[in-house]
């Protein structure tokens, strides 16, 4: 039997410190740039590409790591040094997950690509599912998917809100209800190719946090796309359509497995952003002087600074867990993915709150990067669902009780 170890072998150690690099050298640097400039930093992404950051083939390396955790390490590492820049640029593996978790070998092969580009022109992809009346009521969805038979194509109609590179994408991966009357077993992905006439994005919405990543609305209108364009194939659909319609169990439905592969490495994310803060709050807690001594020296900065601490590497822990029980097909019993993403989420707005509550005044200007990490955070509490979905999801399975 192998010995137990949370020891990081030398190629994960090598990944995360390159990572670091990295965003050490190139984000950090350009992220109060790029936060004020409310602009996508395509110079930075494409740098990324350039280093092999930014890509299938990092992801797929990533993928392959049998411990899962080189994703989490990849993301956090990244997301410290911005959480803006970090999301313009790890944004398209959303749409990339999605593809890899509903559709065919095939699919992977002609699409992922295109969602990249390459390091001379590199593009985005989209993940489109939250719409302005359905965002954690995913059984709500409106947008409509309707097969035409005689030309083998799917027409897409409706609207999705909040997406991250919507508009500005080459790959949207969109998810529609295929059968309305099923909820959320009655739905499926579609992969919207470049260039497809009918999807319109709208303008880039202003945000709290994560100002260099574009969000937008997505507008379908009689969007068609050629009938190998549904993720998994129609007769994988048909077949789970009819396994619903008779009321036996289905596989989940696409939104939802899409989240269960990405909420560990997103609650990666926040641990970055609450990382960042934390070690920036320590440093500066050493340098300022107040009656005639570091602030540090005060219990109530050095207590809250433990806690930070404490707080950060626990939930690093529940992250690690859930992207190797992921990566290994362990079930998630206890809702482990959704505890991993709660927790990280949660640490992230205490402890960029409490860094800045120890800089004081100087936390509220924006001279200090951690105002900015401090909006950054909150979203890790709202997006890929809000920490009280995940509460909702743990609640279901620790009690096999529908919670509501």
């Amino acid at each position: 039997m192998p010995e137990f170890s949370l020891d990081l072998n030398e190629e994960q150690r090598d990944l995360r410190d390159w990572v670091r690099g990295f965003a050490s050298d190139v984000v950090r640097p350009a992220a109060a740039e790029w936060d004020t400039r409310e602009e996508t930093p395509w110079p930075i992404i494409q740098e990324a590409a350039k280093i092999g950051v930014y890509g299938f083939e990092f992801l797929a390396n990533c993928w392959a790591d049998p411990s899962g955790l080189s994703l989490c390490l990849a993301n956090e590492e990244l997301f410290w040094g911005d959480a803006g820049i970090g999301m313009a640029i790890f944004g398209t593996s959303l749409a990339v997950a999605s593809i890899y978790a509903s559709g065919t070998p095939d699919q992977m092969l002609e699409w992922v690509p295109q969602c990249f580009g390459d390091a001379a022109d590199p593009k985005v992809a989209a993940f489109c599912t939250t719409e302005p009346e359905a965002g954690s009521d995913v059984g709500s969805m409106k947008t409509r998917a309707r097969y035409d038979e005689a030309t083998d194509e799917w027409v897409l109609n409706g609207q999705k809100a909040y997406a991250t590179n919507g508009g500005i994408a080459d790959v949207h991966v969109v998810t529609a209800s295929v059968d309305p009357e099923l909820g959320s077993r009655g739905q499926a992905a579609f992969v919207v190719p470049p260039g497809t006439p009918g999807l319109n994005g709208s303008k880039k919405l202003k945000k709290l946090g994560l100002r260099a990543s574009h969000t937008a609305d997505v507008f379908l209108d009689d969007v068609r796309v050629p009938g190998r364009c549904l993720l998994g194939g129609k007769d994988v659909l048909d077949a789970r359509l009819a396994k619903a319609r008779e009321g036996r169990k289905a596989q989940g439905q696409a939104a939802m497995r899409t989240f269960e592969l990405s909420r560990p490495a997103v609650g990666a994310q926040a641990l970055g952003v609450a990382r960042a803060a934390y070690e920036y709050a320590l440093d500066y807690a050493k340098r300022r002087v107040q009656f005639g001594r570091p602030i540090i020296e005060n219990q109530a900065v050095a207590f809250a600074l433990a806690d930070m601490r404490t707080e950060i590497d626990a939930a690093r822990l529940l992250v690690w867990r859930a992207a190797w029980m992921g990566r290994n097909n362990r079930r998630f019993e206890a809702g482990e993915g959704s505890m991993s993403k709660l927790k990280a989420g949660e640490v992230a707005v205490a402890v960029t709150e409490k860094a800045v509550q120890i800089l004081g005044g100087a936390g509220f200007l924006r001279e200090h990067p951690v105002e900015r990490w401090y909006r950054d955070a909150k979203i890790y509490t709202i997006f890929e669902g809000t920490s009280e979905i995940q509460r909702l999801v743990v609640s279901r399975a620790i009690s096999g009780i529908y919670v509501r």
